[in-house]
């Protein structure tokens, strides 16, 4: 998926092209997987929910 914006660079997939499309795909595949790890373990929407806010907390406070 990075390879996408490596090879073709960040402007290449901030517009309308088959790249920009290619890597839309790719990060379809990724949230499909996401979620199927999810249902797998019985994660719910709350548990994610509330380590997600926590975690991004604890990174705003780094600096």
């Amino acid at each position: 998926m990075i390879d996408i914006v490596k090879k073709n660079g960040s402007e290449a997939v901030s517009v309308d092209t088959p790249e920009r499309k290619h890597l839309i795909e790719e990060l379809a595949d990724v949230l499909m997987y996401y979620n199927d790890v999810l249902l797998c373990y019985g994660i719910t929407a709350e548990e994610l929910k509330e380590t997600y806010i926590n975690k991004f907390q604890t990174n705003m406070n780094r600096w």
